[in-house]
């Protein structure tokens, strides 16, 4: 549960870091939340790499859960084009990791049973 926790910490730091550099391009003071949040980001999924998530998994699931939720809120926030080709598309990325995620579980219960 624990590693869980971390890679959400680590998504929202890595948003809003992301948010924030939008954000810089008006007013440069947003400049320090996009280095404290991607360093907190970076640091995050160190910390789920060290409590046992498999790299791929941890790295695909902050990766698309990054992607989709920047996207929503950039559209939310900074009124950015989100069309419905660019939600089936985050629908899909979101899709291919959990399918990552489902393979890895399976290749992990089949290892254990046979140690």
């Amino acid at each position: 549960m624990k590693k869980w926790l971390l890679l959400a910490g680590a998504i929202v730091s890595e948003v809003t870091a992301s948010l924030a550099l939008q954000a810089a391009q008006d007013h440069p003071a947003w400049y320090v939340v996009v280095g404290v949040g991607f360093v907190a980001a970076f640091s995050l999924l160190g910390l789920v790499l060290r409590q046992g998530m498999a790299l791929g998994v941890a790295y695909g699931i902050w990766g698309a859960m990054g992607v989709a939720l920047t996207a929503i809120f950039a559209a939310i926030i900074f009124g950015q084009p989100l069309t419905l080709i660019m939600i089936l598309g985050l629908v899909l990325i979101i899709g291919g990791v959990l399918t990552v995620e489902m393979g890895s579980q399976a290749a992990l219960r089949k290892r254990e049973a046979n140690a």
